[in-house]
């Protein structure tokens, strides 16, 4: 049997044994958002397709996916979904202007020998294709945030109603600065541990560390890294402004009926 076969069963088996039907729909998102990125790298080769909002739509459809599918559709989940739109539509704009800045498009030094035979007239911005990579790479991470930080500030509701607003907020901006941390570090050595091999060339190659700083290929993943700890850490204030506003609002209502 293929060894890939074999993982995944593994995997699914697992997954089922944990999370119960919860596990299987997590499995099963698995293969949704498989098909979403293959559909949304179909329509990015078309030149008239603007790769920003195909990037928007399949971010939605992930979202939807990673929360509804997997969570169904509740208080939690839809607030979570809402911060993670926001602060997706808000990376999207800033990643451009970013890179814009950066001016890191096209290709390094270091890749010409490998494109020396290829055609780079393909019709694609280069630019906006490096933004959606951002994004896609860290949308998982930042619903994690805003699912986690909704379910924390729901249960502490829950167990005290007559909590203050106030204190609400304190509360989940507590429980994101514990998130922050360790997501950051998880996404940083995620995307570093991927381009472990690129270091290994650049120490081969006698690059200075001024060299590497400036290099495109460098710059871009450090651009990445960057931008999706921003969205980590935007991610947390936002979901917990939303949760406070949506849970006192609830309550405020009940005591008027």
């Amino acid at each position: 049997m293929n060894v890939i076969v074999v993982l995944a069963t593994v995997l699914f088996i697992s997954m089922t044994l944990i999370g119960g039907k919860k596990g299987v729909r997590s499995f099963i998102s698995l293969f949704l958002n498989f098909g979403v990125l293959f559909f949304m790298l179909f329509f990015m080769m078309d030149p008239a397709v603007n790769p920003i909002v195909i990037t928007f739509i399949a971010s939605t459809l992930v979202g939807c996916i990673g929360l509804f599918f997997i969570n169904k559709v509740n208080s939690k989940t839809v607030i979570a979904f809402i911060s993670t739109m926001i602060v997706i539509g808000f990376l999207l704009f800033f990643i451009v202007f970013i890179s814009e800045k950066l001016m890191i498009q096209g290709f390094g030094e270091e890749e010409t020998e490998a494109i020396a035979g290829l055609s780079l007239y393909i019709g694609v911005d280069f630019m906006k294709i490096g933004a959606s990579v951002i994004i896609i790479s860290t949308i998982g991470a930042i619903m994690d945030v805003a699912i986690s930080i909704a379910s924390s500030m729901h249960e502490i509701f829950k167990h005290n109603p007559l909590i203050s607003k106030k204190e609400l907020v304190a509360s989940g901006l507590s429980v994101g600065r514990d998130i922050l941390g360790s997501d950051t570090n998880t996404l940083f050595f995620a995307f570093f541990g991927g381009y472990l091999a690129l270091l290994l060339w650049f120490k081969d190659l006698s690059y200075s560390i001024g060299e590497i700083v400036n290099s495109k290929v460098f710059s871009s993943e450090m651009l990445l890294i960057l931008c999706a700890g921003i969205g980590i850490a935007l991610v947390i204030p936002i979901a917990t402004w939303i949760n406070a506003y949506y849970l006192i609002k609830t309550k405020e209502r009940s005591e008027e009926l």
